[in-house]
């Protein structure tokens, strides 16, 4: 394979990577915590895009109770986020596993 040819492919996989991101972006997973007391949406980019908070939890002395259950929610919706990156990866680099901490610009 010539230089030329290595920078096709380099150009075609940087083109894949872009669009690899913007759908990335596009992702959205709940999370929950506390039997779906809370749960949360957030997005490809780890931002919150909806909180439901159960009526029946709300009230004035379990406050710290519904902060720990917003923090476990977003816990939850994050590692599921960070499951689907994974798996969207695995489709664009053909399984080849990518070391640790290799950062394609997400």
């Amino acid at each position: 394979m010539d230089f030329s040819e290595i920078m096709k492919q380099a150009g075609k996989i940087q083109d894949q990577m872009k669009s690899a991101k913007e759908n990335l972006q596009k992702i959205e997973c709940d999370g929950s915590s506390g039997g779906g007391l809370v749960k949360m949406t957030i997005n490809g980019d780890s931002n919150i895009i909806n909180i439901d908070i159960d009526k029946s939890i709300i009230k004035d002395n379990e406050k710290e109770i519904i902060e720990d259950l917003i923090i476990a929610a977003f816990n939850d919706a994050k590692h599921k986020l960070n499951d689907e990156i994974a798996n969207k990866m695995k489709d664009i680099t053909g399984g080849l596993p990518l070391p640790p901490g290799f950062n394609i610009g997400l």
